[in-house]
């Protein structure tokens, strides 16, 4: 068995563990991260969905670091593909033109953009990166992680790191379970948050946002592409979603309701079909277009496949047995290929035909044989029971009669995106509410009792209410990075997380330390109290 020792040991090499990696490197510490697959990135790349961000992030709202990765997409684009002259002198480049992002790109462009951000770092021995790797145990002494052990995904070799500060960047908080530490999953009730969207009942630890086995897609006009029909096909092409309220019939239908008001709305599928752009699916999450590109240089667009369609109700994931779970990812994987043969077959189109035998999966963008992303998205996680709780009351526009978000005097970061919660396992339909530009309040980071470990992604002091605006990329990012951030200061200055929130010096020169580094604290002053 390999044993490594390390300054930190970042667990998951999502969005949030990669940010992390280059915040505790840049400040001089040595750091493993670890990644259960081949591609670092998480959300962006392994999950291939492009970020959600907010209106302002081209002027204001993120980290210099999150802004340095966008230009360097951008960059890679106008070095490496032939666009159009109006394309490349786009300061604002938008490679796909989906109108779900101002920065719509393929995930293998976010996972070169990375390494490339990583290289010197790996190159100067400050840095590590071992893939394939699954934490399976943690071992604790007291109120502090000794050691985190690991089985290697297809060796199943077994490696053990122990490190000073371990961050936890786990898609759903794996090392919470594993150390002991207090957390909570699921829906918290009225009584336990006093927000006006959570549970009027008990808790419920079942009600967790629905997964989605994200695929990317091409349409060639020119040939029929039909797959062999799913095995699970029966069963998705006649499900109607069991929720509250209502869904508008079958799920594999071009109608769904509207998210904010849960009215039914529909859609088509090519933007040629569509009187406006917003009627077209295809659009949302565009990935490739063909409008940056000479005649003939790009031969068909890709569009990837994250629609309400393709969510996944039937099944929780987190603390579930091993079985169990992989029932509920096959069930995933089937529900969206059978959304795939549905619209090549069934689909009605807004001339009188049905289907389009001309869609085919893109292996090539997503890095997988079948051109499903290669783990689905994952949009709530466990969550640590944190020394402060960001609640809809600290941050919903209406829970806050129209006033500015709480202002954290320990913030350490700042986001903005709606509350956004997708339907639930247990049966609930979507909240999609508005929130105000918010901060990150360092006390939501800190455990209620464990020293040295550090949530590093959408594990944080949270309610699953206000999970639904504190999951979006650049919010993740400005986790990982504080979070990488404050493992070298405490390192440097031989303190304990908690001591740099409660002890006013140490939290003020934190902050200093944050703002030198490119890390936004406020918002301007347009959105002051």
């Amino acid at each position: 068995m390999e044993k490594l020792d390390t300054d930190v040991l970042i667990v998951g090499g999502g969005v949030g563990g990669s940010a992390a990696a280059l915040a505790v490197t840049k400040l001089g510490k040595r750091a493993i991260l670890t990644e259960e697959t081949d591609w670092l990135g998480g959300q962006l790349t392994t999950q291939a969905v492009p970020p959600d961000e907010h209106h302002w992030v081209e002027r204001f709202g993120c980290t210099r670091n999150y802004r340095q990765f966008r230009d360097l997409v951008r960059r890679f684009y106008k070095d490496h593909y032939p666009l159009t002259s109006v394309a490349r002198s786009d300061p604002q480049l938008n490679p796909g033109k989906g109108s779900v992002s101002r920065l719509c790109h393929e995930p293998k462009i976010a996972v070169a953009v990375l390494d490339q951000m990583m290289a010197y770092l790996i190159a100067s021995g400050k840095l590590q990166i071992k893939r394939y790797l699954k934490p399976v145990s943690v071992e604790t002494h007291g109120d502090y992680i000794s050691a985190v052990t690991f089985q290697h995904t297809w060796t199943n070799r077994i490696q053990t790191f122990t490190a000073d500060y371990v961050l936890d960047a786990t898609e759903l908080g794996d090392l919470l379970p594993l150390s002991g530490a207090e957390y909570v999953s699921g829906a918290e009730s009225q009584r336990e948050t006093g927000e006006p969207h959570a549970l009027e009942g008990p808790a419920d630890p079942e009600e967790i946002q629905a997964i989605t086995w994200c695929m990317a897609i091409s349409h060639d006009c020119d040939r029929d592409r039909t797959i062999e029909q799913p095995d699970q096909y029966s069963k998705w092409c006649s499900y109607i979603p069991q929720l509250s309220p209502a869904w508008p019939g079958r799920m594999l239908s071009w109608t769904y309701p509207k998210p904010n008001i849960l009215e039914p709305i529909q859609r088509v599928l090519l933007p040629e079909e569509a009187g406006n752009l917003s009627a077209s699916l295809w659009d949302y999450r565009r990935l490739v277009c063909q409008d940056h590109y000479p005649v003939g240089a790009m031969l068909h667009e890709v569009t990837l496949v994250n629609w309400p369609q393709n969510d996944y109700l039937e099944g929780n994931i987190i603390d579930k047995i091993p079985d169990l779970i992989d029932t509920y990812l096959h069930q995933a994987r089937q529900l969206s290929l059978s959304l795939l043969y549905w619209m090549q077959v069934e689909a009605p189109r807004p001339d009188g035909g049905v289907g389009y035998p001309g869609l085919y999966l893109r292996p090539d963008i997503t890095g997988t044989d079948d051109g499903l992303a290669k783990i689905p998205y994952i949009r709530e996680s466990r969550r640590i029971r944190a020394e402060f709780t960001v609640t809809e009351n600290h941050v919903g526009t209406d829970a806050r009669n129209g006033a500015c978000a709480e202002e954290f005097d320990d913030s350490v970061g700042i986001g903005c995106y709606r509350i956004d919660l997708h339907p639930s396992t247990s049966g609930r339909n979507y909240i999609d509410i508005s929130s105000l530009p918010f901060q990150i309040p360092l006390g939501a980071m800190i455990p209620v009792r464990l020293e040295n470990l550090i949530p590093a992604n959408k594990n944080i002091g949270t309610t699953h209410i206000t999970n639904g605006c504190y999951r979006l990329h650049p919010v993740e990012w400005n986790i990982g990075e504080f979070a990488g951030m404050l493992a070298a200061f405490c390192l440097n200055h031989h303190l304990k997380p908690r001591q740099v929130r409660n002890q006013h010096k140490h939290l003020r020169s934190f902050q200093r330390l944050l703002r030198s580094h490119g890390v936004e604290l406020k918002w301007p002053q347009m959105f002051s109290v």
